[in-house]
């Protein structure tokens, strides 16, 4: 029942979108870029709002379901941390506490080679796919609805705005 009543309260707050300077409470004219930056910026926002919010009932940040997806992608094969670490979105996390974290949730396993000590290599349980086929629908539907004032057309255009940017 969380989960429903975070997906309406997105939806509420997509009704009610502001333009900028209304919510930076300005009547300067701000120039374009700086007003694009902090757009993106505040959108970046609300987005890891919303999602944190459909993954609190798991105890989840978006960070440790990020891991869970990247291991879930092995389909089975190990990892080690520098690779997770080179498909993580946001890379200033802490893998090694992410993956910490997981591994006491029993979503997923860590081994060390036995020929190269140095080499850790991780695993997604059972539990960690299980926890994933129960979370994934809920985040399609948080990102559908963020995504819901958008057609098909501007999102490929955005899309292809933010490739640009990057």
């Amino acid at each position: 029942m969380h989960v429903l009543g975070t997906l309406v309260h997105l939806y509420i707050q997509l009704l009610y979108v502001k333009e900028l300077e209304d919510i930076l409470k300005t009547k300067k004219t701000m120039p374009l870029s700086r007003k694009t930056v902090l757009n993106v910026f505040h959108s970046n926002s609300i987005i890891k709002e919303n999602l944190l919010n459909a993954l609190k009932p798991f105890d989840l940040s978006i960070e440790q379901f990020n891991v869970l997806r990247i291991l879930r992608g092995q389909q089975g094969n190990p990892i080690n941390l520098q690779d997770i670490q080179d498909r993580m979105i946001n890379k200033m996390s802490n893998t090694t506490r992410l993956v910490d974290k997981l591994i006491l949730k029993k979503y997923v396993e860590r081994f060390t080679c036995e020929k190269n000590r140095r080499k850790v290599e991780i695993f997604v349980t059972e539990n960690g796919l299980n926890i994933l086929k129960e979370i994934d629908p809920i985040i399609n539907n948080a990102e559908q609805l963020i995504t819901a004032s958008l057609s098909t057309e501007e999102l490929n255009t955005l899309n292809k705005l933010l490739n640009k940017l990057k």
